[in-house]
C-alpha cells in the first residue's frame, strides 16, 4: 500500500549525511575535489568498473530492482552537492523506509556510478557507459590519467575492482535526482524540475603529431608545432559555439595539453579536448561534423598529422514518459512548485536510459553555480524533491 503523503524524509539527517560526505577529500573552502576511483541494512556490491550498488530487499527479490542514485566523484574544484545529492538522497529514502518498516514489493538499489565527471579518466560517465553496454569493460580498464595512472589498476589498488559482472541484468527502472546546475529553478523559486530530455552532446579528444625543434633558428616553413595545431582547433571550437549560440548551442574549448610544452622548443605532440551541445539533435550533429573537419584543417596548416582518439555522444529525447508523469504527479500531490526542464549537462541517466525506463529530477542550486567550491543548496531547496523521490520510488517499486 502507498505511504501517506504526509510522510517525508528526515531532512536534518540527510543534511548531516551530506556534510559527512563532504569531509572526505576536502579542497578549497566548502569544496570537494574527489576525483574518481551500512546502517540501513543494505547489501553492498561492486562491479568490475567500480560501480557501487547497495540493495534493499523487497517482498519479491526475484523482481527486477528499481534503481536510484547518481555519482560521488567531483570535479577538481567541485562542490559537495553535484551528484552527491542523488546518491545520499537515495540513501535517505532507504533509511526513511526503514523508519516506517515499509518493505517495497520490488527491491530498491542505490547506485554510485564511477568516474561520472571524467575529471581524471576520459570519457565522462565511463562506468555507467560500461554498465549500459556502450563501452567495453576491458577498454575502460585501460583509460589513462595525466599522471600515468590506469583506471583498472587504480580500482584494484583501492580494492574497488569488484567481482560483480558489469550490467547484463534486468532492471525495472532508474531514477536520478540531481542539482540543476543552472539558475532557472532558483530564479523562479521552483522546487522541483522534471527533466523532459537532455541536450544532444558530442565530445572529442584529438591528438596532433609534430616534431620538436629549437625555436630560435628553426625557420617558419619547417615548423611542425603540435601545440599550435591543438590551440587553433580550440579557437575553431569556440567559434562554432558562437555560430550556434542564438539557438542555445554551445561549444567548449575544454583542455589543452602538450609535450614538451616548454619555452625554447616546439611541441612534439598535443591533445585538445572539446565538446559541443544543442537542444536540436541535427544542429548538434552539424557542430560535431564541423569539429571533425577542423581537426584535419588545423593539422595541415601547422604541418602536423592528427588523430581523433575519442568521440563520445549522448542526450536526446531519452526519458520515459510514464516516469516523467509519475514525477509530475507526486510533485503536484505534495504541493511542490514544479516545472519541466531540459538538461544541458551529461548524467549517468543518459546511458541507463538505453537499457531501462529512466527519468531525472532537478533540485534548485543557489545562483545555478556548479563545478565550483561555493556550490550550495539549502534544506529548503532539497527537501521537497527528496520527498518526491521517496513517494515516486515507493509507487514504482510497489506497483502490481
Amino acid at each position: 500500500m502507498p505511504i501517506p503523503l504526509t510522510v517525508g524524509v528526515n531532512a536534518q539527517r540527510f543534511r548531516s549525511t551530506i556534510e559527512r560526505s563532504a569531509e572526505v577529500g576536502r579542497g578549497r573552502e566548502g569544496g570537494l575535489p574527489r576525483l574518481a576511483s551500512s546502517d540501513a541494512g543494505l547489501e553492498v556490491k561492486v562491479d568490475r568498473v567500480g560501480n557501487i550498488f547497495a540493495r534493499r530487499s523487497g517482498q519479491d527479490d526475484s523482481l527486477p530492482p528499481v534503481l536510484l542514485g547518481s555519482h560521488l566523484d567531483t570535479q577538481a574544484n567541485g562542490g559537495r552537492f553535484d551528484g552527491i545529492v542523488g546518491v545520499m538522497g537515495a540513501f535517505e529514502v532507504a533509511r526513511t523506509l526503514d523508519d516506517l518498516q515499509h518493505v517495497t514489493r520490488r527491491p530498491l538499489e542505490i547506485i554510485n556510478g564511477t568516474n561520472e565527471e571524467g575529471a581524471r579518466f576520459s570519457p565522462p560517465m565511463l562506468a555507467s557507459g560500461c554498465f549500459a553496454g556502450v563501452y567495453d569493460t576491458d577498454w575502460a580498464h585501460k583509460r589513462q590519467a595525466d599522471d600515468g595512472a590506469v583506471i583498472g589498476e587504480e580500482l584494484r589498488r583501492i580494492s574497488y575492482l569488484g567481482p560483480e559482472p558489469v550490467g547484463g541484468r534486468e532492471l525495472d527502472s532508474y531514477f536520478e535526482p540531481h542539482i540543476e546546475q543552472g539558475s532557472i529553478l532558483d530564479a523562479e523559486r521552483v522546487q522541483v524540475g522534471t527533466l523532459m530530455h537532455g541536450y544532444s552532446s558530442h565530445g572529442f579528444l584529438a591528438k596532433f603529431h609534430g616534431e620538436t625543434a629549437h625555436t630560435s633558428p628553426w625557420s617558419m616553413e619547417k615548423r611542425r608545432n603540435a601545440l599550435l595545431a591543438a590551440a587553433r582547433l580550440l579557437v575553431e571550437v569556440d567559434g562554432i559555439g558562437w555560430d550556434f549560440a542564438v539557438g542555445g548551442g554551445k561549444a567548449t574549448a575544454a583542455r589543452l595539453s602538450a609535450w614538451p610544452n616548454k619555452a625554447g622548443i616546439l611541441s612534439d605532440w598535443a591533445q585538445a579536448t572539446c565538446d559541443m551541445r544543442h537542444d536540436i539533435p541535427k544542429a548538434a550533429d552539424v557542430m560535431a561534423e564541423r569539429v571533425r573537419r577542423a581537426v584535419g584543417a588545423v593539422a595541415s596548416r601547422a604541418g602536423c598529422t592528427a588523430d581523433i582518439l575519442d568521440h563520445w555522444a549522448w542526450g536526446g529525447r531519452i526519458f520515459n514518459d510514464e516516469l516523467i508523469s509519475l514525477v509530475r504527479g507526486h510533485a503536484a500531490a505534495l504541493g511542490c512548485r514544479h516545472r519541466d526542464l531540459t538538461s544541458q549537462a551529461g548524467h549517468d541517466a543518459y546511458f541507463l536510459a538505453r537499457i531501462c525506463p529512466t527519468a531525472m529530477m532537478f533540485t534548485p542550486c543557489r545562483d545555478g553555480i556548479a563545478h565550483h567550491n561555493v556550490e550550495s543548496a539549502g534544506l529548503e531547496d532539497l527537501e521537497p524533491s527528496l520527498n518526491v523521490l521517496l513517494h515516486r520510488a515507493v509507487s514504482r517499486a510497489d506497483r502490481r
